[in-house]
């Protein structure tokens, strides 16, 4: 079968006999142009910029128009991927714990909330990359200036609580367990139509905005991990979020899955559904699937039906996965995401058909590399840089884990 030349993010896209698409190079050389790209950022206010700023073009730049930032969820994922990066390589190259590091610091040293009200020296979901540290009313992208979103001090806490493991520094434990303790202290029950915290609050007096917050899983995962470090206190916060999440939102996938509903910083719809946290949920239940009831599997099945059904397209005959309802694009960290858990998925079912499709996917993804490791956040923009989330920090870890499942993935296309 004879196919028109495509060209992907700059690249001629390759297709094997089957129609399949092939990578442009192995995953292993393209990320490791991509991880030796990002050593190359140059410092600012003592971190790569890349940890402060949000917007950068292909050479470091800024964005003069976009000072916002999502300090959260950029530099927890961001840990994540470089610890896990770092493990890859047997630990080897210590300049990705020390980039973990960074952003770490930045996390408890910059961008926290004052020492007072509902939400004290908590992790900001949003901010500007000219303040250090971030301004009490800092709030932007969909925020208000007061506000933050509780689940995404889940995601820094766990990232930090990771790195403490890694590294051994007591500030970012601390910060875990401040993150922790403050959403424990705030946590309600939840029930079909509200999750345990709301999606965003004002730290200074907890008002709520948003009913429903979709990306549970990171506070679970923060509280497992502290209580895998021996702090007891999480029990029964981890049992009544586990008791929700398994009595209505995991069920909500097989409905019309409104509490899934909110995850990204930028979005204020109360019912716009994302797959970030579905997908995320997936994942988490088939790292733990040895600790969780005999159900796992049906309950995997069911999140990423729902993904499937709602959020996926195809681009050049590859099936990949947006963002959300009010965002159809196949941005690199939600479209690697989907390929990572899909993998994850395949291996646990031994499916073959879903394996090449998660393949396929993060072969996809892998064409906004450029050949000087340059990424692009979306493979139809003309030019590298973009969203760091979606070019860089929220895109490796996906990789890393479906090599996991799958090790020769990362060898020659």
């Amino acid at each position: 079968m004879l196919y028109e030349p495509v060209t992907i993010a700059g690249h001629l896209a390759s297709f094997d006999a089957l129609g399949q698409l092939r990578p442009w190079t192995s995953w292993n050389d393209a990320l490791e142009l991509e991880m030796n790209f990002y050593q190359q950022c140059p410092s600012e206010h003592g971190y790569p910029r890349f940890v402060l700023a949000t917007f950068l073009d292909a050479d470091w730049t800024a964005m003069p128009s976009r000072t916002d930032t999502i300090p959260a969820t950029q530099n927890g994922m961001g840990i994540l991927s470089y610890l896990k990066y770092y493990e890859l390589g047997d630990k080897q190259n210590s300049a990705y714990l020390t980039t973990a590091r960074a952003m770490g610091d930045y996390l408890v040293t910059e961008s926290l909330t004052p020492p007072n009200g509902t939400y004290p020296r908590f992790t900001r979901s949003t901010g500007t990359r000219v303040k250090f540290p971030l301004p009490e009313d800092c709030g932007s992208q969909a925020d208000h200036p007061y506000e933050i979103e509780p689940d995404k001090g889940g995601i820094a806490g766990f990232a930090l609580a990771q790195l403490f493991r890694a590294n051994g520094d007591n500030r970012y434990l601390e910060q875990a367990l401040q993150n922790a303790r403050i959403l424990a202290a705030n946590q309600n029950d939840g029930n079909a139509f509200n999750s345990p915290w709301p999606f965003r609050v004002d730290y200074r007096n907890g008002q709520a905005r948003g009913p429903v917050s979709g990306n549970m899983t990171y506070v679970l995962r923060l509280y497992d991990e502290l209580l895998a470090q021996g702090y007891g206190e999480f029990a029964a916060p981890r049992q009544a979020l586990w008791n929700w999440i398994s009595r209505w939102q995991i069920p909500s996938a097989a409905a019309d899955g409104g509490l899934f509903a909110q995850f990204f910083e930028d979005h204020d719809t109360p019912t716009n559904r994302t797959a970030w946290a579905p997908l995320n949920l997936a994942r988490y239940l088939l790292e733990q699937r040895e600790l969780l009831s005999a159900d796992w599997c049906a309950a995997c099945g069911t999140l990423i039906e729902f993904v499937q059904a709602n959020f996926t397209h195809t681009e050049f005959g590859v099936t990949v996965c947006h963002e959300q309802d009010e965002d159809k694009q196949a941005w690199g960290g939600i479209n690697s995401t989907y390929g990572a858990v899909l993998a994850l998925y395949a291996k646990a079912t031994g499916s073959a058909a879903l394996a090449g499709e998660a393949r396929a996917a993060l072969n996809f993804t892998l064409y906004s590399i450029d050949e000087l490791g340059r990424p692009r956040d979306l493979f139809k923009n003309v030019v590298p840089g973009g969203w760091q989330e979606d070019a860089h920090t929220d895109v490796v870890h996906n990789y890393v884990d479906a090599m996991g499942a799958f090790p020769d993935w990362g060898e020659g296309p």
